[in-house]
């Protein structure tokens, strides 16, 4: 485990304190957005001011891997790619 000192203490928790900020702007921005989007209602563009406003539908697929496994079993394996990833997390 790597040792600390005041100065990086102090660090992890400005980056806690910017992290609540964050979450709580992101917060009101979605407020914002769902107040916009009521407004807009079923229409899929708007202009407000100089800003184009989008809000359309999309389709998208993704594949069932745990109904895929259930089909072919252990063979899904050869079709499987890892992924080697490095969180940062402070709790």
């Amino acid at each position: 485990m790597c040792k600390t000192n005041d100065i990086i203490c102090t660090k992890v928790q400005d980056l806690m304190d910017l992290n609540s900020m964050i979450e709580e702007l992101q917060n009101e921005a979605e407020k914002l957005k769902d107040e916009i989007k009521a407004y807009m209602g079923s229409e899929e563009t708007m202009q407000a001011g100089c800003w184009k406003v989008t809000w359309k539908e999309t389709i998208s697929r993704r594949v069932d891997t745990a109904a895929l496994k259930k089909v072919l079993g252990d063979a899904l394996e050869e079709y499987t790619k890892t992924i080697i990833s490095r969180p940062f997390k402070v709790s």
